[in-house]
């Protein structure tokens, strides 16, 4: 799948501004950004919901527009919310979807992979908020895609199901299905995704696997605890020491958090202050980047879809 100049317009507003990014077929690719930012219309874009404003998409090699017909065979759509008739019975409208594809996946297989057979009966209206996501996920795969685009593939599941999603997801990449996926969860996406792109104010902001964006960070989490309570004036004697890089912030009688430089010297300096005030550490942690991190120093907001 690819995105080339992408530009999207909502009157004199403008929700995508020149994006380019690809995915790789048989991956994982997470797609990240604050409320706002673009992925949504870029997405329904791709799934051939919207039309493009300028610059092309390409998913499959074809045109989600000009090649509808021969596109929805092959790819697989799970939207936040909604997708199935109010009143219709997971069990039900799986087996509708089942007849409209070639070579569908058995019906009675996705439900038990999803635990769907405990509300088999029950009108999607009435079902909870996960159940809800599970029946989307399994409607999605029923036809058995080569590309699948899930949005907020676990919300409001609890964390059992959560790892069968996970492990589900895991599998259609090794059978060689590309999954594209958004989510707010940043574990979920550092976890699963081959690859991460973070959207912001329509623009590109980073690609990367996760671990290409979370090492070679220039700002270390160091938290010290001591057996004992601080020494009068130790805390700003420490703080002196590290210089005005490092922020200090004492958390508790016993213990500190440093956010500073991530280099050798900054642990050094902790340790020879130790000496210096004859206090014994209990515990010294050196925090690393997570996902969520790298999202907050780009965007500066906190992940929501």
């Amino acid at each position: 799948m690819s995105v080339d100049g992408l530009v999207m317009r909502y009157g004199d507003k403008t929700a995508v501004d020149g994006l380019t990014l690809d995915v790789e077929p048989h991956t994982i690719t997470a797609v990240l950004g604050p409320n706002g930012a673009g992925k949504t219309t870029t997405l329904e874009t791709c799934e051939g919901y919207r039309r493009p404003h300028q610059g092309a998409v390409r998913v499959l090699g074809l045109d989600p527009l000009k090649d509808r017909k021969e596109l929805l065979p092959r790819i697989g759509v799970m939207l936040q919310s909604g997708g199935a008739w109010s009143s219709a019975r997971p069990a039900e409208m799986l087996r509708h979807l089942s007849r409209l594809h070639a070579h569908p996946v058995p019906v009675a297989e996705l439900m038990d992979r999803l635990a769907l057979h405990e509300c088999a009966r029950t009108p999607y209206r009435r079902l909870s908020g996960g159940q809800q996501q599970r029946l989307g996920l399994a409607m999605a795969l029923v036809g058995r895609p080569e590309l699948v685009f899930v949005d907020e593939p676990t919300a409001g599941m609890d964390p059992q199901i959560r790892r069968t999603v996970w492990e589900l997801l895991e599998e259609l990449r090794a059978s060689g299905v590309t999954v594209v996926l958004t989510t707010h969860y940043l574990e979920e996406a550092e976890r699963l995704a081959d690859r991460v792109h973070i959207i912001d104010r329509g623009r590109l902001v980073a690609s990367g696997s996760p671990l290409e964006l979370t090492r070679g960070g220039t700002v270390a989490t160091i938290r010290l605890v001591l057996t004992q309570p601080f020494p009068p004036g130790a805390p700003e004697a420490l703080a002196a020491d590290l210089g005005p890089a490092t922020e200090l912030q004492v958390l508790d009688p016993v213990s500190l958090q440093l956010s500073g430089p991530a280099d050798a010297s900054t642990l050094a300096v902790v340790s020879a202050w130790c000496e210096k005030h004859h206090v014994l550490p209990e515990s010294l942690s050196l925090g690393q980047r997570n996902l969520e991190d790298v999202f907050l120093e780009l965007t500066g907001r906190e992940e929501s879809i």
